[in-house]
């Protein structure tokens, strides 16, 4: 099946894929959907029960035998067995089982079940980078970190095409010994880069988890892969393509297909890395919408994960550029937004009357004359295409290779795709199955503008192949999903933005004429691509700092971020206005001065319960989180806003007209240190009041407590606003973002 797959057309298949891209990586779906499922049919339903205390049920086989006497008895002898789905140590005490929902109400009603739930399913959030984030052979942070040797990196996601050039373990020495896990492809494609490998959306515990998408090899290859020369799309984007940790290991999980990612396997996933023993976990998917934590299965996995040391990052969304739309918003988990890099893939639409428009495709012919054609602004059914270079409006979640295809099925000899509004100048640099360009929604307006008023009006397109120009770079992409943070108001969402617009990495087969599977890139886009450049990241800062806990890498992430744009101007969103903070978070990460930040922020995890209990959740649903028994009135709970987070969101609406907030600092700089404390102004503020206004340390690792006191003026006109208290010594700057809301929940 899967060799006929790959016999497909060059056409066929580009439209195939690009298809699984948009509805996949980029499209806003409907949101995660539950099984269906009526009283007598089979759907997976994830059970969760009261930790067991029995010392005897320690391995596996006694959890399965526990787990299984909450079935119905009349489900009994090998029919269980077909029945259990997967069993969890970590992330949950429970199991995941195909039941009625007559058989789901009935182990319901038992003693010590917590909670029954139909498994619902996710969507997927989905070469020249590590150069745009500072990163250099011999020099800074790869050297300091020795490229993320030692530091393992799982990946949730689709699988893996592991006899790609960029899973190669040139270089790479054996894996830990305290790695536990296991590699399901043979001894040949796993290897010391490759060494874990698992499916969890078969029935097989050893199926191997194959990429027949190739979403989860791109992002496993930007994460960790190696360097492979020579690498582009139609000769495009040429370089040598190597991930952020290049000599970190790879341990794959996959957990989606083509139909979503299962919140059963999910959990799975979750559970079997913490089991193995990963350090960062990546994991490009998420709700649409975000659920409560205690219904949401990458927070309750990404808890128990970081419970043991392990960091998690996720993708934010791609619900953009509307406000209230990320998910995976959870205070323990780094949600990481898209941006733009400094590449451009060009193709310029020159009018008949000489002015000329910039746009990208990835499908650049050489034998394409830029000769000027017919033009058309084809509104409907495309009736005019044959001869005619065809204006196409394009809205995110349309199949833009598919739009393509349609012209050239016409007999157009070219397309514009132009933006929409909402999409402002985010252009996509697509596999295009003709000459084409996507313009931003301000060259579209002029394009049709010259169409109504000339009265022959003529176009050409000019392919100017790859250049490296952005000077508005890094730009907010606009599907790129915004906050504020709707389960969690106090926690400024998201944490930060990094690549994730046309974004060249390993494929598990050829989109252009190739035959060579093991060097097959693709250029796509979605905060699934960006989460992965984070996970790099985080892997050598791990390597770089050992001792390091999440919550301090999370920490020296945001308050180095970047705030500003190669122009040396704030950071610019879609349309190429300033970046609201809750599209860029703390800004856009800055890989070279996070190794080295002077001052953290290191949340303890004994504050995570006193904070779900600040949240007003039920004794219940905090207890289904942290797998114990919590009673949250014997508890002295945090405010949202008073975790220990390295950024500061301040509700005046929620809170009234002053608000105190307090946060710890520990010193990993030089062990004397005086910082002294900067206030960016912030508009709707009467007063800010850090107290004390100067930290002195005086030794390694030493921890000091300051305030802030915000007071609003008596009627702010914003909805919000933001600004930053930067903590500023000789050799470092701490900066801290304050995000503001005066009313609602802040819409944008």
């Amino acid at each position: 099946m899967e060799d006929q797959k790959y016999r497909l057309s060059p056409t066929t298949w580009t439209i195939f894929i690009l298809n699984l891209i948009c509805i996949l990586s980029n499209s806003p779906a409907d949101g995660a959907t539950a099984g269906a499922d009526t009283s007598s049919s089979l759907s997976t339903y994830v059970i969760q029960v009261r930790k067991p205390t029995d010392k005897h049920l320690a391995t596996t086989e006694d959890l399965d035998t526990f787990y299984r006497s909450f079935l119905p008895a009349t489900i009994a002898g090998s029919n269980q067995e077909q029945r259990m789905v997967h069993s969890y140590r970590h992330v949950l005490s429970g199991f995941a089982a195909k039941l009625t929902a007559k058989e789901a109400k009935a182990i319901g009603e038992k003693d010590g079940v917590l909670d029954v739930r139909p498994e619902t399913v996710l969507p997927l959030h989905t070469t020249h980078t590590p150069n745009y984030l500072g990163l250099h052979r011999g020099v800074g942070l790869w050297e300091d970190s020795n490229y993320g040797k030692g530091v393992i990196i799982g990946l949730l996601d689709t699988g893996i095409f592991p006899d790609h050039l960029s899973f190669s373990d040139e270089g790479v020495p054996p894996p830990p010994a305290k790695w536990k896990g296991r590699c399901n492809f043979n001894r040949t494609s796993c290897n010391n880069k490759l060494i874990g490998a698992r499916s969890f959306t078969d029935l097989s515990s050893s199926a191997a988890p194959y990429d027949d998408m190739g979403h989860g090899t791109h992002t496993a290859s930007t994460a960790a892969g190696a360097f492979v020369k020579d690498a582009s799309v139609f000769g495009l984007a040429n370089g040598t393509a190597v991930g952020i940790a290049p000599l970190a290991h790879l341990a794959v999980y996959r957990v989606c297909t083509i139909d979503g990612c299962t919140d059963s396997a999910i959990l799975a996933g979750f559970d079997a890395a913490i089991e193995d023993g990963v350090d960062v976990l990546s994991v490009s998917l998420g709700y649409e919408v975000q659920p409560p934590f205690p219904l949401d299965p990458i927070a309750t996995g990404a808890f128990a994960a970081t419970q043991k040391g392990i960091f998690v990052s996720c993708s934010a969304g791609n619900k953009g550029p509307s406000s209230n739309t990320l998910s995976n918003g959870a205070a323990w988990i780094l949600t990481v937004g898209a941006s733009s890099t400094d590449r451009t893939i060009k193709a310029t639409v020159r009018l008949g009357n000489g002015q000329e428009f910039d746009g990208e495709t990835l499908y650049q012919p050489r034998d394409f004359k830029p000769a000027q054609h017919p033009l058309v602004y084809s509104e409907g059914s495309g009736d005019d295409a044959p001869g005619k270079v065809n204006v196409l409006d394009f809205e995110f979640g349309f199949n833009r290779v598919r739009l393509g295809q349609t012209v050239k099925d016409a007999g157009g000899v070219a397309m514009i795709l132009a933006n929409y509004p909402a999409s402002g100048y985010t252009t996509f640099a697509d596999p295009h199955v003709l000459p084409a360009a996507q313009v931003s929604y301000v060259a579209g307006t002029e394009i049709k503008k010259y169409i109504k008023t000339a009265s022959a009006p003529t176009a050409a397109i000019l392919f100017k192949g790859t250049q490296f120009n952005g000077s508005f770079a890094p730009a907010v992409a606009y599907f790129s999903s915004r906050g504020p943070n709707s389960i969690s108001p106090g926690i400024l969402k998201p944490d930060i933005i990094g690549p994730g617009l046309n974004i060249l990495a390993g494929w598990s087969s050829p989109i252009d004429n190739s035959t060579n599977k093991k060097r097959a890139f693709n250029v796509i886009a979605g905060t699934s691509m960006s989460c992965p450049h984070l996970s790099g990241v985080v892997a050598l800062l791990k390597s770089a700092h050992p001792d390091w806990s999440p919550a301090a890498i999370k920490s020296a992430i945001l308050t180095t971020a970047a705030t500003s744009n190669a122009k040396g101007q704030p950071i610019v969103d879609e349309a190429r206005r300033p970046g609201s903070i809750f599209a860029t978070g703390a800004g856009h990460v800055n890989v070279s001065k996070a190794v080295d930040p002077g001052l953290i922020y290191d949340t303890k995890l004994t504050d995570y319960v006193p904070y779900l209990c600040g949240l007003n959740l039920s004794n219940k649903d905090v207890s289904l989180i942290v797998q114990k028994e919590v009673s949250c009135s014997s508890i002295e709970s945090i405010p949202d806003y008073q975790l220990n987070y390295p950024s500061i969101t301040v509700n005046f609406e929620r809170l009234g007209s002053n608000v105190s907030v307090k946060r710890t600092v520990r010193n990993v700089g030089p062990a004397n240190s005086r910082y002294k404390s900067v206030i960016e102004p912030i508009t709707g503020i009467g007063s800010i009041d850090v107290s004390p206004r100067e930290l002195v340390f005086t030794k390694a690792n030493e921890t000091i407590s300051y305030t802030v006191n915000f007071t609003r003026k008596a009627s702010p006109q914003a909805v919000n606003a933001q600004g930053a208290i930067t903590w500023v010594s000789a050799q470092h700057s701490v900066r801290t973002a304050v995000a503001v809301l005066f009313k609602g929940s802040g819409g944008l």
